[in-house]
């Protein structure tokens, strides 16, 4: 015989909301640390080449993301700072959190992208090998790294959105060390018992005077 109950199941309600909540955490802290890897990794690496004419011939010129541009590793850095601070905060101050992540995304991306074909960096380094400040470079030619650090910026932005939309359900770091509205427990005081104002402190504090424990 089959017995039916109205008792709901609480277990299963709770599973729908903290299932896509699990997944977006751990796929934004994915995105956004790696995204932060390439971005700064990326930022190392030559992203032009050239030559500058000097008197002895061709001097060869190279030019690191870091030297085109300084954006993306600092956004990168950044956004680091908000993928940990996003976690300490709750309600308006993680949204602004999470919108200063996908931010840095966005302009990690366009940073990139910019630097992919700016020539500024060797064009300075012509002039001081060469010795004229008109002077620019030849054969000027980019690395595929400022895209690699634009697909870096795009992780960092995919992290941030996810922190938009489902960051009300994400855990607060901050909660578990949250201070209740009761006040702090103190340990009782030694009460000297020939001194018989010590003895009605303690009842005041609702301690036992006689430092007894119930049985």
């Amino acid at each position: 015989m089959e017995y039916v109950t109205a008792v709901p199941h609480p277990r299963t309600e709770a599973a729908g909301p903290a299932r896509p909540g699990r997944r977006s955490l751990a796929v934004a802290l994915l995105c956004g640390a790696l995204g932060a890897a390439v971005a700064l990794l990326a930022t190392r690496q030559r992203w032009a080449e050239g030559t500058a004419t000097v008197a002895g011939g061709d001097f060869p010129l190279t030019a690191k993301g870091s030297e085109v541009t300084g954006v993306p590793a600092a956004l990168a850095i950044v956004s680091l700072a908000a993928l940990v601070a996003v976690f300490a905060v709750r309600r308006s101050g993680r949204r602004l959190v999470a919108a200063l992540l996908t931010l840095s995304g966005a302009g990690t991306v366009g940073a990139a992208l910019t630097g992919a074909g700016n020539g500024a960096a060797l064009d300075e380094k012509a002039a001081q090998a060469s010795g004229d400040t008109a002077a620019t470079a030849a054969a000027l030619s980019h690395t595929g790294w400022p895209y690699v650090a634009a697909a870096g910026g795009a992780l960092i932005l995919l992290a941030g959105l996810l922190a938009l939309r489902y960051g009300g359900l994400w855990p607060a770091m901050s909660g578990r060390y949250e201070r209740s509205g009761t006040p702090r427990s103190r340990a009782p005081k030694a009460v000297d018992p020939d001194r018989p104002e010590d003895l009605w402190k303690a009842l005041d504090r609702g301690e036992d005077p006689t430092g007894t424990e119930p049985a």
